[in-house]
């Protein structure tokens, strides 16, 4: 019934990893790790998103525009816009879609 994890702790920095922490037919959560220069190519959420940073630095880039991101703020964006992320740092961040 209750359940703990370390699957985010434990989430390596290797270049791009993406893993799902919960999947339900209303929503879902993945975690991402960014290694520090790594690249999260083009390609859009299907449904509105948000994205949480866990801990690092980010730029999202989306609509031409790029927004630097860093541990513990909230970024919201709608479904089917093209975006990609470049990591500053080592990174992590949730996106709840």
């Amino acid at each position: 019934m209750y359940e703990t994890s370390n699957q985010i702790f434990d989430q390596k920095y290797d270049k791009l990893q993406v893993q799902i922490l919960v999947e339900t037919p209303k929503f879902d959560i993945l975690s991402i790790s960014l290694e520090k220069d790594s690249i999260f190519p083009n390609h859009s959420s299907p449904t509105d998103a948000e994205l949480i940073v866990l801990d690092g630095n980010i730029v999202f880039y989306i609509d031409g525009e790029s927004y630097e991101l860093s541990k513990q703020q909230r970024f919201s964006f709608p479904k089917q816009t093209e975006h990609w992320v470049k990591a500053n740092e080592n990174s992590k961040f949730l996106i709840i879609r």
